[in-house]
């Protein structure tokens, strides 16, 4: 399961320069997105228990937040709770792909450069109507399309209801109405943390571009993400996640957009006719780089039979051999044998060797991080 980008069309990184060129053409740039950022900030603050790093900012924030401003953050919080929208990466969606501004200010000029058709569509991504990867009707203009949006809102609940209602019938009022909501969400509290996050951000920034340049881009992408692998020969970036998706570059290039408020989140922008983007976390590493997708399923899976179960019972507290194993168990030293190298292949045991005999044990620090690691795995 993964998410993949057919990047055959772009120009070869190392030596030569590798941001891109206005409007993205073939070049893969690193810059940070304004907009992007605080479309994070607004999800960390809808939903904390994701960020637990960010607790202390996240309960300042709301301490101080405006009774009236709170309240609006909840009309349409669907758009960066449960989805992110791709309105806050408002550049892919340019023809030919653009940069995201320097400021929120620009941000929010290039959203309203889309079209209200692109516009329509991403902010009604939550309803999961519309065909993603691949060209389709909208709503606009496709009556079936229409109720079915309104079908998939009204199971979400009235505030979404009304939302599409309104967004489906006037969508120059709810740009109107997002745009000073994102610019009123500025003055309240965000302008004060970019203040302090682009710094990070633009030193990120630096160190991928660097690293694009001198190194190329497998080096780079290695330091984005231990879920993020490229082959050059095959012309494809794979993204570990739960999904099972494909876009590819074109001729419009390749963003990278750090976040510093988006851990763990590490998304793919795949949206049929976007410029792709690659919007990952940076900021507090891992301590260990966490288990693929194929990797905590092994885990998973591996751990849920009932004798392996049992069996981890006593190699968590000692270090057993087969043959001790299958006296405890009454089980064949060769069925021992398939349930431990279940279990083994899953990563969930050391083995040491004692004169002639073998000695496994589960690596109970593994099993503790399963939890954390699940929750990453399907956040990611």
């Amino acid at each position: 399961m993964s998410v993949r980008i057919d990047i055959s069309g772009l120009r070869p990184t190392g030596p030569a320069p590798a941001r891109a060129e206005p409007g993205g053409r073939g070049r893969i740039a690193v810059v940070p997105s304004p907009l992007a950022e605080l479309g994070m900030a607004l999800h960390a603050l809808s939903e904390p228990a994701h960020h637990p790093g960010l607790q202390s900012w996240v309960t300042g924030v709301t301490a101080r937040l405006d009774p009236h401003l709170a309240d609006r953050m909840c009309e349409a919080d669907f758009l960066w709770r449960t989805t992110f929208s791709d309105l806050f990466l408002a550049c892919a969606g340019i023809p030919g792909g653009a940069l995201p501004g320097t400021d929120l200010a620009e941000e929010l000029e290039l959203l309203d450069k889309l079209s209200d058709e692109q516009f329509v569509s991403a902010a009604l991504e939550f309803t999961c109507a519309f065909p993603y990867e691949t060209p389709g009707p909208g709503p606009l203009t496709d009556e079936r399309m229409r109720h079915r949006a309104l079908e998939l809102a009204a199971a979400r609940g009235p505030r979404q209801v009304r939302f599409a209602e309104g967004l489906l019938a006037d969508p120059p009022r709810v740009r109107a109405w997002l745009r000073e909501f994102l610019q009123d969400c500025d003055e309240a509290f965000f302008a004060e943390a970019w203040s302090r996050l682009r710094h990070q951000l633009a030193a990120d920034t630096r160190l991928k571009t660097d690293l694009l340049r001198h190194k190329g881009l497998a080096e780079a992408l290695a330091a984005v993400s231990p879920a993020v692998t490229v082959d050059l020969d095959a012309g494809l970036i794979t993204v570990d996640k739960l999904g099972d998706t494909r876009t590819a570059t074109a001729d419009t290039g390749l963003l990278l957009i750090p976040t510093s408020l988006g851990r763990p989140h590490l998304m793919v922008l795949h949206r049929y006719g976007w410029q792709p983007v690659l919007h990952y976390p940076v900021g507090s590493p891992e301590l260990a780089a966490p288990p693929t997708v194929e990797q905590l399923a092994l885990r998973m899976t591996a751990l849920s039979h009932p004798v392996r179960m049992r069996l981890c019972r006593h190699l968590a507290r000692s270090a057993y051999t087969t043959g001790e194993l299958a006296q405890v168990h009454g089980m064949t030293a060769p069925e021992i044998s398939r349930h431990l190298g279940v279990l083994k292949k899953a990563g969930l045991l050391t083995t040491r060797r004692r004169g002639r005999y073998v000695l496994h044990q589960l690596d109970v620090t593994v099993v503790a991080r399963l939890g954390s690691d699940f929750l990453e795995g399907i956040l990611r």
